[in-house]
């Protein structure tokens, strides 16, 4: 069995006898786990050309707080522990890569005592090839390369960043996406371009991640136009229980159910037009948010606002994010980021 570069020899080589070792030596998520073997790995790392020979050994991203190194080796290994399949380094890889980009934040994301997760969203046609759900129930149990990649992502944090909870990982209370926190975009129905090409990307697949809360869900089950829909999201946002709301710089992730996009682009409107409309919706009084924390991080325009006047949620529509994700049913979700994070898109690289 091989934990990153260390081969570990079993007595049994049972699950349980893993198990047990695994927890003595403050390993994995709790859950029982797949062992690790050469077979497993070298089969994990056969998933793709470039990811055999030197190249399995190569620094890829350095993750705090321990300031790991990444290799598709160890990925490998924390990938097969979670359980994917093999063919899935590749998004894996990426989504590491992109938490390690500096305006990810990642050491701050560990450190901090808020509760939040990384959540991976895959793009383009990975999400076919590699079985991604993107439709009903996306963010829920059932489907295995969904549940899996989470998995491997939080277990990569654990392993190789060393953020366990005390020791790396501050988190007050954590939250049950610290285990697996993985969807797909739906873009099959989605009324608009996709996410990445909305960003400008034109690559066939592509990973984003974002730092932030478990989904907040909101429902509309009669309205036929935009605005009834997008008040319910903008009442959700407009919280002062978020760590957004003294972080004038905060990004949301507004996740549309298909049926809500639907009736929302139906009446003419665009992605940027949700992103306006939640922009000049999502309000608090300046003073309520003065008053209730003693440091907040506003723009300078904020800061010069009236205690009467009604401030955004964020500073910029740009800071909402919009996609379809999800099947059948008429709701949607809102996720409030950790705040001083930016979210990452990135090419998925072979």
């Amino acid at each position: 069995m091989m934990m990153h570069d260390e081969a570990l020899e079993l007595a049994t080589g049972s699950p349980e006898e893993m198990f047990d070792l695994f927890e003595r030596r403050g390993w994995g998520d709790g859950l029982p786990l797949v062992p690790p073997t050469k077979d497993r790995v070298d089969a994990m790392l056969g998933g793709n050309k470039s990811t055999g020979g030197r190249f399995a050994d190569e620094v890829i991203a350095t993750l705090p707080p321990r300031n790991g190194e990444v290799t598709r080796r160890a990925l490998a290994v924390n990938a097969v522990l979670a359980g994917c399949r093999p063919g899935v380094l590749p998004v894996l890889a990426t989504a590491v890569r992109a938490m390690a980009h500096p305006d990810f934040n990642l050491r701050g994301i560990n450190a901090t005592t808020h509760p939040c997760a990384p959540l991976v969203i895959v793009h383009g046609e990975t999400t076919e090839n590699l079985g991604f759900n993107a439709g009903l129930g996306t963010f829920g149990p059932g489907v295995r390369a969904n549940a899996t990649l989470g998995r491997a992502v939080r277990l990569a944090l654990i392993h190789i960043a060393g953020a366990r909870p005390g020791d790396g990982d501050a988190s007050t209370q954590g939250q049950p996406a610290k285990y697996s926190y993985c969807i797909a975009e739906n873009e099959g129905e989605s009324p608009w371009e996709s996410y990445p090409r909305s960003l400008g990307m034109r690559a066939a697949s592509s990973v984003t991640v974002t730092c932030g809360e478990n989904p907040h869900n909101f429902h509309d089950m009669e309205s036929d136009e935009p605005a009834p829909i997008l008040d319910k999201a903008a009442s959700v946002m407009a919280t002062l229980g978020s760590n957004n709301a003294p972080v004038s710089s905060a990004e949301f992730f507004v996740i549309l159910g298909p049926e809500h996009a639907a009736t929302i682009a139906q009446a003419g409107w665009t992605r940027r037009d949700v992103q306006s409309y939640l922009y000049e919706t999502a309000r608090l009084p300046v003073g309520l948010v003065r008053n209730t924390f003693n440091v907040v991080q506003f723009r300078p325009w904020i800061k010069a606002l009236h205690d009467d006047d009604a401030m955004p949620i964020t500073d910029h529509p740009d800071n909402i994010r919009v996609l379809v994700a999800g099947g059948a049913g008429k709701h949607s979700c809102v996720i409030p980021s950790w705040g001083m994070t930016q979210s990452i898109t990135r090419e998925i690289e072979s």
